[in-house]
C-alpha cells in the first residue's frame, strides 16, 4: 500500500508517524540491502581464496579500486540524497529533481573517466596499492574487468542513496539485493565450472552490478519514485554542486580514508608476507560485512532526520539518534560477543592457511572488543551529515582512518610488529569515539533547546 504514496503522502508519513515505527520500517530494508551488499563482496574473497592465498590477496588490493569506485557514487549519491530529503522536507520538489539529475549523471561521467585513468595505468595502479611482485599479476586480472564496470557501479549507489532519500528504501533494496543473489551465482560458475579463475569472480562482479543499474534505473523511467530523472533536468550551477560536496564530502573522506588505510595496511603488511595481507584484507571484509548492518540502520535514520530537520521537527530528530544509537549498541554488544568466540572459524571459510588463520583470528577478536563503540561514531557523522553539518560529519569521516588509524599502522607495526597492525584499528576506534562524543553532545542539547522553544 506504502508504495503508492504521491509526494504530500510521502511528506506527511515523514513527518508525522511515529519515529521507531518509521525508523524500522525504513531500515529493514536498507539493512537488508548493506548485509547482502556485503556478503556478496566477502563471497568474491571465499571463492577466490579457493585458488590460493595469492590470490586472495589480490582481491584485497582490488578492494581500494572498488572503494574509490564506491566513493564516486556515495559522494554523489549521499550529497544529493541528503539535500533531497530536506528538500522533500520543504516541498521544494522540483529542486530536489534537479538535484538528483545533476548527482545522477555527474557520478557516471567521473566514474567513466576513472575506467579510462585505471585501465591506462593499471599495473602501475596495483604496485601502488601495495601489490608485492606475486600478487601484481592476479590484481592486474581482476583490476581491468572492475574498471569495465566502473560507470554502473558507481550510479548504483547514487540511485540507491536517492531513493532512500525519499523513504523507499524498499525499491533500492530490490536492485540491490537482485544484483547481490545474481553474484553469488555466478561466482562458481565463472570462476571453477568456465574455469575463469580470479577473472571470473570480477566478470560476476560487473555482470550483477549491471543487473542492480537496470533494476534501480527502472524505478525512475517507471515513476515508482516520486524523483523525475532526465538530462534536460542536469543543472552545471556552482550552488548546485556546492551542496552536493559540502553533504557529499564526508562521504568522499570516509570512501578514500578507507583507501588511504587498505594501501597503508598493504604496505606495512608486506613485510610480514603474503599471508599477513592476506589475513588482514579478509579481516576487513569481515569487519565490513558487520558495520553493514549498523550503516544500514543508521541510513534508515538518516532520511527521517533529513525530513525532520527540514521540517523543524528537532523533537523528532533528537528521538531518531537516541532510539539508534541505543537500539544498536545493544545489538552491537551481542555480535560482538559471538564473532570473538567463532573468529577462528570465520577465517576458515576463507582460507586454511594456518598462518593466515592465526593473524586473521588475532585481528578480529581485538576489533570485536571494542566493536559497540563504532555504533556512536558511525551514527554520529551521519546525523551530522544528514542536517547539513558537512565540516562536522567531514570531520568525524576524515579523522579514523586518516588521522588516528594511518599514523597507529605506521608506528605500531614499526614498534611492535604485526600485533601493530592487529590492534592498529580497535585504538582508532576509541580516539574517534571521544571526538564523536565531544561533537554530538552539545548538538543534542541544542536540539533539546529548539525543540522546547518551538
Amino acid at each position: 500500500m506504502r508504495r503508492g504514496l504521491d509526494a504530500e503522502q510521502n511528506y506527511l508519513r515523514m513527518t508525522e508517524e511515529p519515529v521507531k515505527t518509521l525508523i524500522l520500517r525504513l531500515a529493514t530494508p536498507t539493512i537488508i540491502t548493506m548485509l547482502i551488499t556485503a556478503f556478496y563482496n566477502m563471497t568474491d574473497t571465499i571463492f577466490v581464496s579457493r585458488l590460493g592465498t595469492a590470490n586472495s590477496a589480490a582481491v584485497g588490493i582490488v578492494y581500494s579500486i572498488m572503494s574509490i569506485i564506491q566513493a564516486i557514487g556515495l559522494t554523489l549519491g549521499q550529497g544529493s540524497a541528503n539535500t533531497v530529503s530536506r528538500l522533500l522536507g520543504e516541498k521544494r520538489r522540483q529542486e530536489a529533481d534537479e538535484l538528483f539529475s545533476t548527482a545522477f549523471f555527474t557520478s557516471l561521467a567521473l566514474a567513466l573517466l576513472f575506467s579510462l585513468f585505471g585501465l591506462i595505468f593499471k599495473a602501475r595502479f596495483v604496485r601502488f596499492l601495495g601489490a608485492t611482485e606475486t600478487i601484481a599479476p592476479y590484481a592486474v586480472d581482476y583490476a581491468s574487468i572492475i574498471l569495465i564496470g566502473a560507470p554502473w557501479m558507481a550510479v548504483t549507489y547514487t540511485m540507491n542513496n536517492n531513493l532512500r532519500s525519499e523513504g523507499k528504501a524498499y525499491l533500492g533494496m530490490i536492485g540491490m539485493t537482485s544484483g547481490a543473489v545474481l553474484n553469488v551465482i555466478l561466482d562458481p560458475i565463472l570462476i571453477f565450472g568456465f574455469k575463469m579463475g580470479i577473472k571470473g569472480a570480477a566478470w560476476a562482479t560487473i555482470m550483477s552490478q549491471l543487473v542492480s543499474f537496470i533494476i534501480l534505473s527502472s524505478h525512475f523511467v517507471t515513476k515508482r519514485s516520486n524523483l523525475t530523472l532526465s538530462l534536460s533536468l542536469v543543472r552545471l550551477k556552482w550552488p548546485i554542486y556546492r551542496s552536493i560536496i559540502i553533504i557529499g564530502s564526508p562521504s568522499l573522506f570516509r570512501s578514500l580514508m578507507h583507501t588511504v588505510a587498505a594501501i597503508a595496511m598493504n604496505v606495512y603488511a608486506a613485510p610480514f608476507g603474503d599471508e599477513a595481507i592476506a589475513a588482514m584484507s579478509i579481516t576487513t571484509r569481515v569487519m565490513q560485512f558487520l558495520n553493514s548492518a549498523l550503516i544500514g540502520f543508521g541510513q534508515g535514520m538518516q532520511p527521517v532526520a533529513g525530513f525532520s530537520w527540514g521540517a523543524k521537527r528537532y523533537d523528532r530528530l533528537r528521538e531518531a539518534f537516541l532510539f539508534c544509537t541505543r537500539t544498536a549498541t545493544v545489538a552491537f554488544l551481542f555480535i560482538a560477543a559471538v564473532c570473538f568466540a567463532s573468529a577462528r572459524y570465520i577465517m576458515l571459510l576463507f582460507l586454511k592457511d594456518p598462518v593466515v588463520v592465526a593473524i586473521g583470528t588475532t585481528a578480529i577478536r581485538a576489533q570485536c572488543i571494542l566493536l559497540p563503540i563504532t555504533v556512536y561514531n558511525t551514527l554520529g557523522g551521519m546525523v551530522f551529515q544528514s542536517t547539513g553539518h558537512g565540516t562536522t560529519s567531514s570531520i568525524l569521516a576524515l579523522v579514523r582512518q586518516g588521522v588516528f588509524f594511518v599514523p597507529l599502522v605506521i608506528v605500531l607495526s614499526g614498534t611492535i610488529g604485526l600485533l601493530g597492525l592487529q590492534i592498529a584499528q580497535p585504538l582508532a576506534d576509541v580516539l574517534t569515539f571521544a571526538l564523536t562524543v565531544a561533537f554530538v553532545t552539545p548538538f543534542m542539547r541544542k536540539l533539546k533547546r529548539l525543540a522546547s522553544v518551538g
